[in-house]
């Protein structure tokens, strides 16, 4: 795919999608980064239904711990690995009011020191939460950005500088969510929609899904 053709692959989905948001349910950076956290391996409609009622009490790092790692995990054990989860979202509490008065850092590094929280995690948060330019490259965005020759990568990270790289500036900020959600609708794993995908004359994948 060229510029001229990322360009326009990014103009159709912003046209489509004008406003792109995560459909992770959160109450404040803190809430995202534990949603951000049980997400992975999991998937969102589960996550939503686990928090929806955790999130009714629990909006602090403080308010985790008091909760306490069993507590947690009565309200999140139908998502995979909870468990560890658990424990790590207690872990991370901790440290953020130790640390950072009880606030979730805007810097990468930061984030990614905390447990639980790797570079998927931090680029999502920093993005959702700080209008940072990042790209978190999940299943969905390595799917598209390989498929369609946006760009293509063997590694998470090169695909992640490869989008970086390659995506115009004005569609930075919301590249990510344009991805993912390309991906989860209609880019799908299995039978991609071909025929309603509105940027299929510009993607390179040459096994499209007939009408």
């Amino acid at each position: 795919m060229n510029r001229a053709a990322v360009a326009e692959f990014y103009a159709r989905l912003s046209t489509a999608m004008p406003v792109p948001e995560t459909e992770l349910r959160y109450v404040n950076t803190y809430t995202l980064l534990v949603a951000v956290v049980l997400s992975a391996q999991a998937t969102d409609v589960g996550v939503n239904k686990a928090t929806q009622r955790l999130f009714e009490t629990v909006t602090t790092p403080e308010a985790m711990i008091a909760l306490g790692e069993e507590g947690l995990k009565q309200h999140i054990r139908t998502i995979g690995l909870f468990n560890t989860k658990a424990k790590n979202i207690i872990a991370l509490s901790e440290i953020l009011v130790a640390r950072y008065g009880g606030a979730v850092p805007r810097d990468r590094a930061d984030l990614e020191s905390l447990p639980g929280v790797g570079r998927k995690t931090a680029n999502v948060v920093v993005n959702v939460a700080f209008g940072e330019e990042t790209c978190a490259v999940d299943t969905h965005v390595f799917r598209v950005a390989n498929r369609t020759g946006l760009a293509p990568g063997k590694t998470v990270l090169a695909v992640e500088n490869g989008i970086m790289k390659r995506t115009p500036k004005p569609y930075r900020r919301h590249a990510h969510h344009w991805l993912i959600l390309h991906g989860r609708y209609v880019c799908v794993a299995r039978r991609p929609k071909c025929p309603v995908c509105p940027v299929a004359d510009l993607c390179d994948f040459r096994d499209k899904t007939p009408a």
